[in-house]
């Protein structure tokens, strides 16, 4: 039988051996990796999302009939509220619809209201202390043809450890000056999600 004494080593040599297996293990992931969770609105549900809508969007009529005056028409991203029951950062996947529209070419993208501000307090600190050679004028802006703007909403459809939910986005093209809606987009993401009894 072993005394009292010996078994302490082997006691603190097992509760470290645990502790090690404890540690926080980080894994880099290249950013177009799919790794969904919790299944939960994600990083890839926003890009995919405004990637396909985007290029809907460009496709239908309402690009050509805009473009007859022969310079690409300006749109603005306006709000994009999240009706859906969870926290769904909207920042991010605006500035995912700005970087497809841009990056299209075959519109002009003005700048959000919040951009638009700091601009305007940059024209008038020129208007002050930029030579004259530099100093940007006032009323030179160019005006949005088109806001895109929408909403995320979510359905779930929930039974013990089982869930479906359906994330749908809803976005509308305005014409600003007639208020008409030139495109109306929707699209679906459909998960299942199936968690284990243990932990709830």
């Amino acid at each position: 039988m072993l005394s009292p004494f010996r078994l302490i080593p082997l006691a603190v040599f097992a509760l470290a051996l645990a502790a090690s297996g404890c540690g926080t293990k980080v894994r880099r992931l290249e950013v177009e990796d799919v790794k969904d969770l919790s299944g939960k609105w994600n990083d890839t549900d926003s890009r995919l999302v405004a990637e396909e809508m985007i290029r809907d969007c460009l496709s239908r009529p309402w690009l050509a009939q805009a473009g007859r005056s022969g310079k690409a028409p300006s749109v603005i991203v306006g709000t994009v509220r999240n009706q859906s029951h969870e926290h769904i950062n909207t920042d991010t996947f605006v500035e995912d619809l700005q970087r497809e529209l841009i990056n299209s070419g075959k519109v002009q993208f003005v700048a959000s209201k919040a951009e638009r501000g700091d601009v305007r307090d940059e024209r008038l600190d020129q208007d002050a202390n930029a030579s004259e050679e530099t100093r940007k004028v006032h009323g030179q802006e160019t005006g949005a043809d088109y806001m895109l703007s929408g909403a995320i909403n979510t359905i779930q459809d929930r039974e013990g450890g089982q869930t479906v939910m359906l994330y749908q986005t809803n976005l509308k093209l305005l014409d600003l000056k007639t208020n008409q809606i030139a495109w109306n987009g929707q699209k679906k993401i459909k998960k299942f999600v199936k968690r284990s009894r243990v932990g709830w």
